[in-house]
């Protein structure tokens, strides 16, 4: 199954994305770890890559300048645009950015996140390298995603590339981007069952790193 295809399951699961209580709680959670590590202030442009609904982006916007929701899902961004004219937003926009198809990111913020993007990514480095570009100077960035799961924590794993992360070796990608003070910290955990009917904890960290002045 390609990526495409698993394009539009995130079109069709879009409109009930929201309805997952798991979902709600993680973004809650990582915004609560987020803002512990990070002194965000009203003078931040922050981006949210891959934002899906806004789940995590809509928590984070109150505090910042101007946020920018991405992703590569028409239908999760027809569900945020929903959300900035429900709020009546006039400092929030989306970006639809596909890096299978060659778009690059652009603009310049202050702050970007990214929660549980990664895994879907095929090759991290280069990303890294596009969200270091995108960073204004002294800018953070902050991504969210499992610890090693050895491909248990989706029910499908296509479209996942990643069966989660070992921390130093995302450290040293970051390092390889040109990001300094390096932080990783688990931000939470998600509980699920599998499929043998037991269940388990799946770790989430929190890692983020500066773009030099």
């Amino acid at each position: 199954m390609s990526m495409e295809t698993e394009k539009r399951d995130f079109d069709s699961a879009a409109a009930a994305w929201d309805e997952n209580p798991n979902r709600v709680k993680l973004a809650k959670e990582v915004a609560s770890a987020i803002r512990q590590q990070i002194a965000i202030t009203t003078e931040m442009d922050m981006a949210d890559f891959g934002c899906g609904t806004g789940l995590l982006s809509f928590l984070l916007q109150p505090m910042v300048r101007s946020l920018t929701g991405i992703d590569s899902s028409p239908g999760m961004l027809e569900v945020f645009r929903n959300k900035i004219d429900r709020l009546q937003l006039t400092n929030v926009r989306t970006q639809l950015v596909d890096l299978d198809k060659g778009d690059t990111l652009t603009g310049r913020f202050d702050l970007v996140v990214s929660n549980m993007t990664l895994h879907h990514i095929r090759k991290v480095s280069p990303l890294l390298d596009q969200l270091y570009a995108v960073l204004a100077p002294g800018g953070t960035l902050c991504i969210t995603d499992l610890d090693l799961e050895g491909g248990l924590f989706h029910d499908d794993n296509t479209g996942v590339f990643h069966f989660g992360f070992d921390r130093q070796e995302l450290r040293n990608a970051f390092t390889a981007s040109g990001f300094v003070d390096i932080r990783d910290t688990t931000a939470t955990d998600i509980v699920k069952p599998l499929k043998s009917g037991d269940s388990r904890a799946f770790t989430v960290f929190l890692m983020t790193g500066s773009k030099p002045r």
